[in-house]
């Protein structure tokens, strides 16, 4: 059942309403972690929540490093601040490495292995060097190190938990790989304690109002630490019961006088669904399916609840932008998603 002040408060508290933020990294701090799995659709997720961002904004937020693409949490891609990798992936890495021993076994990859591979993964990007996939595949096959099957996914996702490498700018439409001393010659360190406060702090503040099992899934760790970061992080935050479950959120972030319609495209993957166990405050039980859990698809967002998918169909002159509506729009409605279109148009600097 959708929930319209839980998702009236989430639209403000992720900069959606408010578009807030001035530089992608405010963005990306803001959140802790961004899912980045879908890359283009992640520049839009960053881009969303500044007034007159463009595309090359987050992609020369990359390229500088001041924002890096890794793997901390989930299994999947997200975006960090350069600042925060480091102490995230301490946090993180351990957790997520176990979850990879089964596969780290029937690959026959073991704590040697990743050694030889980190060191000729780091040999070969000294210097400022990014490479793709398959140079790097190459330069370990070269080495004596099977990249066959899967093993090449797990020897470059271990050198990211091992913070020896995040993703690097893109050359075309091929991704690339840095070294991440390199790129963030220094960042923030913080004991285990301090970086689970900070993470809760963040996730609660920015995904707010948001329950315990929800901090839990988004972040990957066990719920007793969820529970822990969030004890530490009580004191800024409110407890709120609603429709008997208990919430957390920020007390003092302002909440916007939002006039409806509000009508927003948000990407496949965005932090306004993926970060929640529990989805049902704003997608609907019988949308579900369509919107694959509210994950997969980019969605329609209207006043709070999801209406509807969309795809975008690139072209020579132009995106092609086709709706997937749920349920029929009024003219008001009708509008507003229009002009939400027109600001992805600049987004991407194309006529949609």
């Amino acid at each position: 059942m959708i929930n319209l002040d839980i998702a009236h408060q989430r639209l403000c508290n992720q900069g959606i309403a408010l578009a807030p933020f001035e530089r992608p990294v405010d963005v990306v701090q803001w959140f802790g972690a961004i899912q980045a799995q879908d890359y283009l659709g992640a520049l839009w997720a960053v881009g969303l929540r500044m007034p007159g961002a463009i595309e090359a904004d987050i992609e020369q937020a990359i390229a500088d490093g001041s924002i890096v693409r890794t793997h901390p949490m989930r299994g999947t891609w997200h975006f960090v601040a350069g600042a925060d990798v480091r102490w995230l992936l301490s946090l993180t890495a351990r957790r997520m490495i176990a979850r990879c021993a089964l596969m780290y076994r029937q690959l026959e990859l073991d704590d040697a292995a990743f050694a030889i591979s980190n060191s000729v993964i780091a040999r070969m990007l000294q210097g400022g060097k990014q490479l793709t996939r398959r140079e790097l595949a190459a330069a370990l096959e070269q080495a004596g190190i099977s990249t066959n099957g899967l093993r090449l996914t797990f020897l470059m996702s271990r050198a990211e938990l091992d913070g020896v490498v995040v993703g690097g700018s893109r050359r075309g439409k091929q991704f690339t790989y840095a070294l991440l001393d390199e790129l963030v010659p220094t960042s923030e360190t913080l004991t285990r304690d301090e970086a689970l406060a900070e993470l809760a702090r963040r996730y609660f503040t920015s995904h707010g109002p948001a329950t315990v099992q929800d901090f839990a899934w988004w972040s990957s760790l066990t719920l007793g630490d969820a529970r822990a970061g969030l004890e530490m992080a009580r004191p800024h935050l409110v407890r709120e019961v609603i429709d008997g479950q208990t919430y957390w959120l920020s007390p003092s972030l302002p909440t916007a006088k939002i006039t409806p319609p509000t009508t927003y495209v948000l990407p496949p993957f965005d932090e306004y669904t993926v970060a929640y166990k529990d989805r049902s405050a704003v997608v609907e039980p019988e949308h579900i399916i369509s919107t694959q859990n509210g994950i997969f698809n980019p969605i329609i967002v209207v006043n709070g609840q999801v209406v509807g998918t969309w795809k975008r169909t690139i072209t020579k002159n132009a995106v092609i932008f086709t709706p997937n509506l749920f349920i029929p729009l009024n003219e008001a409605e009708m509008c507003a998603l229009a002009a939400s279109v027109d600001r992805y148009s600049a987004f991407l600097g194309m006529p949609v």
